[in-house]
């Protein structure tokens, strides 16, 4: 296969964000079901989930996915993953290599306010990104059904801005990495299939506008 010539063994310590947030809900899942691997079933894991990324400046590889496990393994002080290299930019001056990843849809620069910031905001470490609760709130939903998955990066984090209006910041408390409010997550799937979201990506609702009484 050609792509495994572009695999690389990495430090996952030494992995650059591509984006500002993640939902530590999700990071906080995967870390416990982390802990429950035995030590060949983490291994197979590692081998079968390769980190897609970019070679840029300084030889440094940019992640554009698995930030939320890219963060797990951090705290769980994995020692090395594998990379999938996309492309190599590593020739570019900062500026713009940040502008051709964003052309090509490689970087988030928006906080967890959903605002949009610079790209030298965007953390240099997978363990500074900042918790966006509503990103947690985004994948519960997801996972439940709510909307399907999109092949085009980031749309979760257009679902967390539908969200974010919707709900108070304090009901998205998780407790013990267990996950968010069940009721909640009930309530933002039944939000999520309604027509108000109806043009965001993997929306599964049923628009009325196709259902008009002859």
């Amino acid at each position: 296969m050609p792509a495994q010539q572009h695999l690389v063994q990495v430090s996952v310590t030494e992995l650059r964000p591509t984006q500002m947030t993640v939902g530590a809900a999700e990071v906080a899942l995967k870390r416990s079901q982390w802990a429950q691997l035995k030590s060949k079933a983490r291994d197979k894991l590692l081998l079968s989930h390769w980190f897609p990324a970019v070679k840029g400046p300084r030889n440094q590889f940019f992640i554009v996915d698995h930030h939320h496990l890219g963060q797990a393994l951090v705290h769980e002080e994995v020692k090395t993953v594998w990379v999938m290299q996309l492309a190599d930019y590593s020739a570019l001056e900062l500026g713009m290599f940040w502008r051709l990843m964003e052309f090509h849809h490689w970087a988030h620069p928006y906080n967890e306010k959903g605002l949009r910031c610079e790209f030298s905001s965007i953390p240099k470490i997978l363990s500074k990104l900042k918790d966006d609760p509503y990103r947690s709130l985004a994948g519960e939903v997801r996972k439940a059904g709510g909307y399907a998955k999109d092949s085009a990066p980031y749309t979760e984090f257009l679902w967390a801005d539908f969200f974010r209006p919707l709900f108070r910041k304090s009901d998205l408390s998780s407790k013990g990495g267990q996950g968010l409010p069940e009721s909640l997550v009930v309530e933002a799937v039944a939000l999520a299939r309604g027509p108000k979201a109806q043009f965001l990506p993997g929306w599964s609702g049923v628009s009325g506008i196709f259902h008009q009484p002859a």
